[in-house]
């Protein structure tokens, strides 16, 4: 735990709270509703934007903001060519100190409570404002964003129609700051039988489901990738599901196990980018290219966010998105995967219960002087 509070206190000292490069495209988004969870919005309207176009909302990342993940990301020049508008929710330093989102506080991360609730309130205000279809939103996130990403699709399902999760957690997954921190390295992570009473406990709503895409890096020391393990199971349980993809291929050099449901149609589908840190995936140049690198924006070859799109039906990405391999047999090896540690099944007792007494205040001073805690 001391060393992933290290390296998220020095990327809080490095990282400027502002855009990447140059001035910001997006807008400031007011007067949205109550905002509980008292959070700033932004949004990116394209000037040809049509009648009933669809939403993509976009959750930055730790010690990131908006806009500065918009340039980096590469959405809002998407967003320009295929017609859709972005809304931003973003954090403030007041509610974390380290700009994170508060997935991991019940007070934030619940239907219709906190921060959850300021979202859906941006949401429906951006949908009735500019005239959108409430039936083609999507979510997507970076670490903690993407975390809140899980828990804005675990909370309100019935108003998505497809989500990504880049790094992130699975909803529910902690309960307090201490517990996060464990949970991020891949400790204590709830079982899968867990993880879909936590998904089912969030909203009365029992289908249909969205459409959920995960990525994560193998080589991810901040948030293990056991986490992608868990979301997949998360979603592959509601969506009913077998824990065996029935198809695999690899998009450029980077392996894709896909989940279908009866009809073909990808439900579930997961990237594991192999040696790939911390960060959202990017393709700064040649065909396909979005975006700029910048702190935990990685330029490893491929555009996580074309990608994105393109799984949505939002945009068309390129040819290297191969066509899906011949289902495994039964029993077969499926290849084309770095495999994270498998979630080990085994439930623990509450951190409290389980630490020297003690323990829980000395983690939270040195959180507190790393900056990452009120």
């Amino acid at each position: 735990m001391s060393d992933t509070i290290a390296r998220l206190a020095a990327a809080a000292s490095s990282s400027p709270w502002g855009p990447a490069n140059g001035p910001s495209r997006l807008e400031d988004f007011t007067d949205f509703g109550t905002n509980p969870g008292a959070l700033r919005a932004h949004v990116h309207v394209p000037a040809q934007l049509q009648p009933g176009a669809s939403l993509v909302v976009v959750l930055h990342g730790c010690t990131q903001t908006a806009a500065g993940y918009d340039q980096a990301s590469g959405w809002s020049d998407l967003a320009d060519q295929q017609g859709f508008a972005l809304l931003y929710p973003e954090q403030s330093r007041a509610n974390n100190a380290n700009g994170c989102f508060n997935w991991f506080e019940p007070a934030d991360a619940a239907r219709n409570r906190g921060e959850a609730l300021s979202i859906r309130q941006m949401i429906t205000s951006a949908v009735e404002r500019l005239s959108l279809d409430p039936t083609r939103i999507f979510i997507t996130g970076l670490s903690a964003g993407g975390a809140m990403a899980a828990t804005m699709l675990a909370a309100y399902p019935e108003i998505f129609a497809g989500g990504a999760i880049i790094a992130g957690l699975p909803h529910g997954a902690a309960n307090g700051m201490v517990q996060a921190f464990d949970r991020m390295r891949g400790h204590g992570l709830p079982t899968p039988a867990r993880l879909q009473e936590l998904l089912l406990a969030a909203s009365d709503h029992r289908g249909p489901w969205p459409r959920i895409a995960v990525w994560h890096g193998s080589a991810d020391r901040t948030v293990s990738a056991d986490n992608a393990t868990a979301i997949v199971a998360q979603w592959r349980s509601v969506h009913g599901l077998t824990d065996k993809p029935t198809a695999v291929d690899l998009v450029g050099q980077v392996p894709r196990r896909m989940w279908q449901g009866p009809d073909g149609r990808v439900l579930v589908e997961e990237y594991i980018v192999p040696g790939m840190a911390h960060g959202t995936p990017l393709k700064t140049s040649g065909t396909d290219a979005y975006g700029s690198s910048a702190p935990f924006m990685l330029d490893v070859g491929i555009s996580s966010t074309l990608h994105i799109a393109a799984f949505w039906g939002l945009a068309e990405a390129a040819a290297e998105r191969g066509a899906p391999a011949a289902a495994p047999a039964r029993g077969e090896h499926v290849p084309a995967r770095v495999e994270p540690r498998r979630l080990h099944g085994q439930r623990v007792a509450p951190d409290g219960a389980r630490a020297p007494a003690g323990v829980g205040k000395v983690i939270e001073d040195a959180l507190r002087a790393a900056g990452l805690m009120k």
